[in-house]
């Protein structure tokens, strides 16, 4: 190979280098961040009751926020923060329970945290997260399933970008000192969560 050939081969490799590397950027520039629509947001849950049928709850007071790339389907920065006083599962003497030190122990521990730590692609539009949950002050791992529904133009209002998420795990209440219930049978130990929520781009 002469020495005009090897320029001509060093040239066009910087070339595509710096092809590529304008490229990976673009793609990059393309990561959004978003906050939950607090009007448009279920964070609920399933608990079996005396192996009948399962009772299902949820929390009224929910925030949260998150980034994401639709090009390379990145998801990060997840965080989601729910007031544990706002929980609901239609009848009050079981919600005042629900408060109490036998569960949530919302007198002590006013919020329940999840943040998410890594994401991974299972699909074309599903993926997985894998976090921390803190609850009644113990943190423990959580994974969510989590399902992009929908992104593009919202149809109402002032037409901002939206994102449509739909996100399921579960964790063991014993596995975070929440007992009542678990060694007679009256109460599971399985706890279904069930996330779904539209989300506001910030541009």
């Amino acid at each position: 190979m002469n020495r005009d050939t090897k320029t001509n081969c060093i040239v066009g490799l910087v070339a595509f280098t710096l092809v590529c590397a304008g490229h990976v950027q673009g793609v990059m520039a393309e990561s959004h961040c978003y906050k939950l629509d607090p009007a448009h947001t279920l964070v609920g849950f399933l608990v079996g009751h005396v192996g009948f049928a399962k009772t299902f709850g949820q929390f009224e007071d929910v925030e949260g926020s998150f980034c994401f790339d639709e090009q390379t389907l990145t998801l990060s920065d997840v965080r989601v923060v729910v007031g544990a006083e706002s929980v609901q599962s239609l009848n009050r003497a079981r919600d005042r329970h629900l408060r109490s030190g036998d569960f949530l122990n919302t007198d002590e521990y006013s919020q329940i945290e999840f943040n998410g730590l890594s994401s991974a692609q299972t699909g074309e539009r599903t993926g997985s997260v894998r976090g921390n949950i803190t609850l009644v002050g113990q943190t423990r791992p959580l994974t969510l399933d989590v399902t992009w529904n929908k992104s593009g133009a919202y149809p109402f209002g002032d037409q901002h970008y939206a994102m449509g998420i739909s996100a399921t795990g579960s964790l063991n209440r014993s596995d975070f000192g929440i007992t009542y219930g678990v060694a007679d049978g009256l109460v599971g130990d399985r706890v279904d969560i069930i996330i779904e929520f539209e989300s506001i781009r910030g541009d």
